[in-house]
């Protein structure tokens, strides 16, 4: 009687070990099956050119876009003035002053020092391409004594190449001025339109949420809310640093290039500041031109402008972040990697802007659900077990 209890009571273990085999099988085939559909999703997007159509969307709704994201950063501000009792129309307003000043504070400020630095520059671009030839010569004949290589052709064809990026430049120049002006202007129209498309937005930016939340089943009005304020939390952290850390990388960098003797120090400061955005790639990216122009003019420039880079690069990584970031995506450096050159891929330049933030917001969504329904443990079986 004891031997069948004991083989019964094994059997119902064996059983139960079964069973849950079956459950991570099935599970595992749920994953599967979402991979094969997000295959599909990709190729379907790719023969259809879904991608181009996304792409021509964006540039039409892109007021939209501006407006929304201006009204979803001045959001917590105009909140502020309602709990000092100040009604949110003049609030909105209020903020509005303040953006409209602080840009045309800049632009008094800035643009009539970046006209005249663009024109010294300009001039100084036979100089520079001539101070270039002559270091590329004088380098290739060091190279060339201490070796037997043929370097000639090698030299023919840089010289070539300078001499046509020389006369594009002269020959190209109007076209290429007119054509940054006509997108000055159509960027900064569009950017008023955005502003003018904010400012009602953000005057009925709670009823908006108030709209979504009440257009929602009950039972997920409380999930939207606290997935809500943690995607608003992680992004707007994320943003209202970046602003900061550009605006201290432009400062330090102008400094630090002016030093240095570059010419038009401000303009690529600026373009340092901007590319910093890109993580990881930008600081090299924006680094790469200030570094060329910099040994056309002297080794000694040349020589500056890298220690400023790398001074101002030092300060970044070591106060910037972490005083002003923190740990605001809390993303692994391979996981920002991987997001940067799928979103390069598939959107260029904008993609890799866009990738840390969208990857940080897939991450706090599926976060957010795992926590819910604890997707890991059903994957792994733990649960089960558990």
């Amino acid at each position: 009687m004891f031997h069948k209890k004991q083989e019964k009571e094994l059997d119902i273990g064996s059983l139960n070990e079964i069973l849950n085999t079956g459950r991570k099988l099935i599970n595992i085939g749920y994953i599967m099956a979402i991979i094969a559909l997000v295959l599909l999703v990709t190729y379907l997007i790719k023969e259809w050119d879904l991608l181009l159509f996304l792409k021509d969307l964006l540039i039409v709704i892109s007021p939209i876009f501006i407006g929304f994201l201006v009204a979803w950063l001045c959001d917590p501000i105009v909140a502020w003035f309602q709990k000092k009792k100040i009604p949110r129309i003049a609030g909105c307003i209020l903020v509005y002053i303040l953006i409209f000043g602080g840009i045309f504070l800049l632009l008094y400020i800035l643009v009539p020092t970046f006209i005249d630095q663009i024109k010294d520059f300009v001039g100084t671009i036979p100089d520079i391409l001539k101070d270039l030839k002559h270091f590329i010569n004088k380098t290739f004949n060091s190279f060339g004594n201490n070796t037997d290589l043929d370097i000639k052709p090698i030299k023919d064809q840089i010289y070539n190449t300078i001499e046509k990026f020389g006369i594009n430049i002269t020959t190209n120049l109007p076209v290429t001025l007119l054509n940054i002006g006509k997108a000055i202007i159509s960027g900064g129209m569009t950017f008023i339109l955005g502003l003018m498309i904010g400012f009602y937005i953000l005057f009925d930016f709670d009823k908006i949420n108030k709209n979504i939340h009440s257009l929602l089943p009950k039972r997920w009005q409380e999930n939207y809310n606290e997935l809500g304020k943690r995607i608003n939390n992680s992004l707007r952290s994320y943003v209202q640093g970046l602003f900061s850390v550009m605006f201290l990388v432009f400062l330090t960098q102008s400094i630090g290039l002016t030093l240095a003797g570059l010419k038009a120090p401000l303009i690529f400061a600026l373009f340092c500041a901007i590319t910093d955005i890109i993580p990881y790639f930008g600081p090299y990216i924006g680094a790469i031109p200030a570094v060329i122009v910099g040994f056309s003019m002297s080794p000694f420039v040349g020589a500056g402008v890298i220690i400023s880079i790398v001074v101002v690069q030092t300060l970044e990584n070591n106060f910037y972040q972490p005083l002003i970031m923190g740990h605001t995506m809390q993303l692994h450096p391979v996981t920002i990697m991987i997001g940067l050159l799928i979103f390069q891929h598939f959107f260029g330049i904008i993609g890799m802007i866009v990738a840390t933030p969208v990857v940080a917001c897939i991450k706090v969504i599926f976060t957010f659900i795992n926590e819910k329904i604890n997707i890991l443990a059903k994957v792994t079986g733990e649960e089960t077990a558990t």
